[in-house]
């Protein structure tokens, strides 16, 4: 568990470390629309956005390897779509078919699709989270949400939230692997049995995961309030925010990459 990449930040120096947080949100964001974008069975679509996934590793230094890992943790769910559209998709023309199995050319195309999508969905998020600390997103998110302190919504706190969150997802994994470390010495079994098995199997991890995370929640808290922090009010910043010319070549490539797409549809 420990090895998934989702949420954590890759330290070093780079063309992408050194764009604006609200600017990579927002690309982050078109990226994933450009990947709705590409039309089913058009996959020199999802050539084009995978292109742009590596030139984006590249230019940020972060191992490929890291980038291609954040998919492990959603691999069932990836897997799981896969199969459904393998033996459910009953449209084109029938290549095996066994008893109720029966497996068409459009229900495995359909399948590569999903599987596409979602890869580089979660592959596009991954860098915005390896390239970006939570300091950064949190102000990032707070920016950009700002229009929404006319109508008096909590804005920093949310942001607040959401960079806790970012921070602690590669804490209570490690977390979890230790307490399942520890388990297995003691003799616990997560392996064998049927599913209502396992599923009692994981109470002896859940319930110390629990309590690790609101002693952490709660050491935070004092932390924090310690330091006398008493939210948005009166606060200001370190760092200022600016748009340089990183950003903008971010934004002309992104804009290539839809344009593309949109024209390979077309093709």
């Amino acid at each position: 568990m420990k090895d998934v990449s989702f949420g954590q930040y890759y330290n070093t120096t780079s063309f992408v470390h050194k764009m604006d947080a609200r600017v990579k949100i927002l690309l982050s964001i078109a990226y994933i629309v450009a990947v709705f974008l590409v039309k089913e069975f058009h996959f020199y679509g999802f050539l084009a956005a995978f292109l742009f996934i590596v030139l984006t590793t590249i230019f940020s230094k972060v191992p490929f390897f890291s980038v291609l890992r954040s998919v492990k943790g959603i691999l069932f769910f990836v897997i799981f779509s896969a199969v459904l559209q393998i033996f459910f998709n009953t449209a084109g023309e029938v290549v095996f078919s066994w008893k109720f199995i029966t497996i068409t050319d459009k229900g495995l195309l359909k399948a590569g699709f999903i599987v596409c999508r979602i890869m580089m969905i979660v592959m596009g998020t991954a860098l915005l989270t390896l390239t970006t600390t939570p300091v950064e997103l949190a102000d990032g998110i707070e920016s950009l949400l700002s229009p929404l302190k006319l109508i008096k919504f909590p804005v920093h706190e949310f942001a607040l939230i959401m960079s806790i969150a970012l921070r602690f997802i590669p804490t209570l994994m490690e977390e979890t692997d230790r307490i399942i470390k520890a388990q297995k010495a003691r003799g616990a079994d997560f392996e064998s049995g049927n599913l209502i098995k396992r599923a009692k199997a994981m109470i002896p991890i859940l319930i110390p995961l629990l309590v690790s995370s609101f002693r952490r929640a709660d050491e935070l808290a004092d932390a924090m309030d310690a330091r006398c922090y008493s939210g948005s009010k009166g606060r200001t910043k370190y760092k200022k925010q600016r748009i340089t010319y990183r950003d903008i070549i971010g934004f002309l490539v992104l804009a290539g990459l839809i344009v593309g797409i949109v024209f390979l549809n077309g093709v």
